[in-house]
């Protein structure tokens, strides 16, 4: 007997959520019912047959999907997250998962109390490099010091995502949680103190807002976290894509090649070589070439998100991480703008 298709709509046609729409298309366990945005934007050629609905909250009513994709803006995330699993749809929602902690805590509320299937876009997950690194990483033993940043020297459109992102949510927490939650994969201690710093670098953005900024983590292990983000043509493309992890028994580090752009976003998930660094013995390379790009990754999410239904995987775990890294970039963010550390 062929398996029932997952129905699904996705909501959010910016660069995300056009990658999550293709993937469903191509992907037999899917039937992609409907699209929501609130401007028509230019789709794959794939895509083009699907409707297009502005409003997210008729098409709900309308479509009854199964699950719902959620590539909106972050201020959204929370709200049409629980709206969909009211509804009696599970969700994909794409980081972060809310603007708030209390939010976020809604979402995970929300689906233990309605049994709905909750993934959060946290694509280096279904990643193999990273998979990997976290592995290395772990078999060395910690204390450690997780060096990691992603700075974007955009230009152009993507300067304009950027700015309209930059309306509710800071680079260090859009694309911190992602690292974050790396940091917590490697260590299971406890994040203890956030301590951040920031500048506006532009007067293209909001006097309250800042493009640029930095944050340190210390965990209840003696672990030291240090994040990096920065986004706008002003950015520097040296030294923008730093990926080391420490331990006093040696380090892992994601090595790429000088030619690489900070501003093509198959560099933002893609490695080019593992080196494990361990003391005393010679350094070791694991070729990554082969890995997936940013859409095959995208393709991954959706097939465990799959799973995640047919499979009835838990994802307990899966939520109380995504809150606790996002708890982490918010107090960042507390910290950048009170000029204190802030107890987490």
């Amino acid at each position: 007997m062929t398996p029932k298709k997952i129905r699904v709509m996705v909501a959010g046609l910016g660069n995300m959520g056009r990658s999550h729409a293709l993937a469903y298309h191509r992907d037999p366990a899917f039937d992609l019912v409907g699209l929501v945005n609130r401007s028509t934007p230019t789709l794959d050629p794939a895509l083009a047959g699907y409707a297009i609905t502005p409003d997210f909250h008729e098409a709900l009513t309308r479509l009854k999907p199964d699950l719902v994709c959620v590539s909106t803006y972050s201020d959204s995330h929370a709200d049409y997250a629980i709206a969909a699993m009211e509804a009696g749809a599970d969700v994909f929602v794409e980081k972060p998962l809310a603007t708030t902690v209390a939010d976020a805590r809604r979402v995970a509320d929300a689906a233990a109390r309605l049994g709905r299937k909750v993934v959060v876009g946290y694509i280096l997950r279904h990643h193999p490099s990273w998979i990997r690194l976290i592995e290395e990483a772990r078999a060395l033993g910690g204390p450690y010091v997780f060096r990691l940043n992603l700075n974007q020297q955009s230009t152009g459109a993507t300067w304009e995502v950027h700015k309209a992102l930059m309306q509710t949510t800071s680079p260090i927490v859009d694309c911190g949680v992602h690292y974050v939650d790396v940091m917590c994969q490697i260590t299971d201690a406890k994040p203890v103190e956030v301590r951040g710093m920031g500048l506006r670098l532009s007067n293209e953005i909001a006097p309250d807002m800042y493009n640029y900024g930095h944050f340190q983590v210390l965990f209840d292990d003696g672990s030291l976290g240090w994040y990096e983000a920065g986004w706008g043509p002003m950015m520097s493309d040296t030294a923008f894509f730093v990926k080391d992890v420490v331990s006093p028994n040696g380090a892992v580090s994601i090595k790429m090649p000088e030619s690489v752009r900070s501003d093509d976003v198959d560099t933002h998930t893609k490695t080019s070589m593992l080196r494990i660094h361990r003391v005393g013995q010679p350094d070791h390379d694991l070729n990554m070439a082969d890995e997936p790009g940013h859409q095959e990754l995208c393709e991954r999410e959706q097939a465990f998100m799959a799973r995640a239904i047919t499979e009835n995987l838990d994802l307990t775990r899966h939520l109380q991480d995504a809150v606790q890294s996002l708890a982490i970039c918010l107090a960042a963010d507390e910290s950048v703008r009170s000029g204190q550390p802030v107890k987490v």
